[in-house]
């Protein structure tokens, strides 16, 4: 096949999320019928990653996810930032950034769990997190009534640019302002 490290390119531009070299491997197969060995693919996205590290592109290609993506470099974040406030018509509520943070870090959890934590009910929220595929049902507990676990998904992933959630902030990496509860005593 010609011209393959530019096939690889438009799956990589093409892809909503990231794309595994699994994904990229079986379109190269079933368009072309010939098996490309992992090592020549490595060595394409290796190529690829080059092109775009270069500061004549205001994006590069990122590994996220177990796989590869176009994503803005930091100096174009404000405008990219600017550009998805305009657009941005459904906004995440208090409850739900409450919610997601208490799934990311708690995962897999039970809802039970989650409205112990938060106090409240959070039937609409885990469900408009589920449509927004910012979590997923990810088993059953064993607990008494089998309820269901839900963990954070690979849009979740993708969207903050994480492999994982061992990535996530961990309580020590916050200001210290930011980890009181209450106001500070005047004394």
């Amino acid at each position: 096949m010609e011209n393959i490290a530019q096939h690889i390119e438009a799956l990589i531009f093409a892809s909503e999320q990231s794309i595994t070299k699994k994904d990229i491997l079986q379109v190269l197969h079933e368009l072309t019928g010939a098996v490309l060995p992992p090592e020549e693919l490595q060595s394409h996205l290796d190529s690829i990653i080059r092109k775009y590290d270069c500061d004549d592109f205001p994006f590069s290609v990122v590994a996220v996810n177990g796989g590869y993506q176009f994503l803005t470099k930091s100096p174009y974040h404000a405008a990219i930032s600017k550009l998805q406030t305009q657009r941005s018509k459904k906004k995440l509520s208090q409850a739900a950034l409450e919610t997601l943070s208490i799934v990311a870090y708690k995962q897999p959890i039970t809802k039970l769990e989650i409205e112990q934590i938060r106090g409240v009910n959070c039937d609409y929220t885990i469900q408009k997190l589920l449509e927004k595929d910012l979590i997923a049902i990810s088993g059953k507990s064993k607990n008494i009534g089998r309820p269901l676990l839900y963990s954070t998904s690979s849009t979740f992933m993708d969207y903050f640019g994480i492999n994982s959630a061992a990535e996530l902030p961990q309580i020590k990496d916050l200001p210290a302002e930011t980890n009181a509860i209450g106001e500070a005593d005047e004394g």
